[in-house]
């Protein structure tokens, strides 16, 4: 079911009428679903996270760990186990049909109710540029296209195919969650048949010999950072599109249907991407691939890399909206995502015509896990130790309640987020930033441990206070 009847619910202060219905505006926000208007199954989950990662973004992560030294096979190796990492996003989402809010929300059972603030305000900047980043692929496709069709020449054409991105994506995100859901499975039939005849038409030509010289654990460290970005910056959002699903929903089936979907996709296109990347220079990726594929497949694949980066902004753009709500926005939902989308524009402006895109997309990739990595840890360390219980109540009281701690903030789960960011920066190695035990490491980046040492940090701190709520 993607619609369901229209019921009251109370929100704060104000009653307000919910709805989720394919092409209504949704009307609820951060507030719990009712269990009246709970629906759906964890196959829906499946396709959200399938359609939404049917992106051009995983063929360049492919093609980068190309780039940092590995070999075809060693690349696809680092593609898969990338792909894994997607278990964790479905087990996230359990915490949304136990709460019916979104994620970070929830988030407030680790870090307090002020204290989830700082976290947020970072996630929601970082989610607004893995947006960025997809609208930029999705416009220089279009912009692309425009060319062959024998416009090019000038800003017009890029302004043009950016005002159209924006709108594809607004339009969708606008609607709200049942209409997300419905783009996105719609989208993954037809994505995923394009994205397939790719990586048939690219995957036999790959060079799969070993390289001259083997890697060494900067490219190894390097590659894995890069194919783990996309995954971990989903962390702050599966329940957002679990909140909806009965409490009845077997657990297990919403994090194999998650995990599968997300691992399906990503790890396809990273593996065609690592097979381009043996062929043809992917420095401007979508170029390079493009000069790979026969004639008449052409205007097909800027397409799908069009649709693709519109069905992963789609996501991000409609969690960022939740995310000014928990940061204390006194909007709904519909008016928040103006917000997140006029800075989207902004941000995608700057990209195409201020940046050298290639450089900017490596950098802020390598960023991403400084801050989502920690933060997962803690998140996830959190809701094994309270076993996805929580008090839903607690969640949304503006004071007071289990989640208040000291004035607001949780001491243990702001300890365990800064040491896990200090690691995380000391041991980053991107063209922003190099952290100083980079050198002494041999030039490995272990930016993913902060997430196992903010975990860590966490359970010692908050073992034995922190226990599964019990109504």
């Amino acid at each position: 079911m993607l619609g369901h009847e229209t019921a009251t619910v109370t929100t704060g202060t104000a009653r307000t009428t919910g709805r989720d219905e394919v092409f209504q505006v949704e009307e609820h926000g951060i507030d719990p679903i009712p269990d009246a208007e709970r629906h759906g199954s964890a196959k829906d989950v499946f396709w959200l996270w399938f359609g939404s990662n049917l992106t051009f973004t995983y063929v360049i992560n492919g093609a980068l760990a190309v780039a940092f030294g590995l070999s075809f096979w060693q690349a696809a190796a680092v593609v898969v186990i990338g792909g894994l990492a997607f278990l964790a996003i479905g087990a996230a989402g359990l915490s949304g049909v136990r709460t019916g809010t979104a994620t970070l929300v929830v988030s407030r059972a680790a870090f307090g109710r002020r204290g989830n603030w700082p976290a947020g305000l970072l996630n929601w900047i970082v989610s607004i540029g893995y947006t960025v980043v997809n609208t930029v692929v999705g416009t220089l496709a279009l912009e692309a296209f425009l060319a062959d069709l024998g416009w090019s020449g000038g800003h017009a054409p890029r302004a043009l195919s950016l005002a159209v991105t924006l709108a594809l994506t607004f339009a969708v995100a606008l609607w709200g969650h049942a209409t997300v859901q419905f783009a996105e499975r719609w989208m993954a039939y037809v994505l995923a048949v394009g994205f397939a005849a790719l990586v048939v038409l690219v995957l036999p030509g790959a060079d799969t010999s070993a390289p001259a010289a083997a890697p060494g654990a900067q490219a190894w460290s390097l590659a894995f950072v890069v194919v783990l970005a996309g995954p971990f910056s989903y962390l702050p959002m599966p329940a957002d599109y679990t909140r909806y699903l009965p409490r009845t929903t077997s657990l297990k089936a919403v994090t194999r249907s998650a995990a599968l979907g997300g691992f399906l996709s990503s790890v396809a296109l990273g593996v065609a991407g690592a097979a381009a990347a043996t062929q043809a220079d992917m420095t401007d990726a979508v170029a390079g691939a493009e000069g790979l594929l026969p004639g008449w497949f052409q205007p097909l694949f800027l397409a799908l890399v069009l649709g693709g980066s519109v069905t992963n902004s789609i996501i991000t753009l409609y969690s960022s909206s939740l995310n000014l709500q928990v940061l204390g926005i006194p909007w709904s939902r519909a008016r928040a995502i103006v917000i997140s989308a006029a800075v989207t524009a902004a941000g995608s402006l700057g990209a195409l015509f201020l940046t050298d895109f290639t450089t900017s997309l490596l950098s802020f990739l390598s960023l991403l896990i400084i801050v989502f990595a920690p933060w997962g840890g803690v998140f996830l360390a959190d809701m094994v130790l309270r076993r996805c219980a929580y008090d839903s109540a607690g969640l949304h009281a503006d004071t007071g309640g289990p989640y208040w701690y000291r004035s607001g903030w949780n001491p243990a789960g702001l300890t365990a987020l800064l040491a896990g960011l200090v690691f995380s920066a000391l041991t980053c190695d991107s063209e922003l930033w190099t952290g100083p035990l980079v050198a002494p490491l041999g030039g490995a980046d272990l930016t993913l441990l902060g997430a196992a040492v903010s975990a860590l940090v966490y359970v010692l701190l908050a073992r034995g206070r922190v226990a599964p709520h019990r109504p």
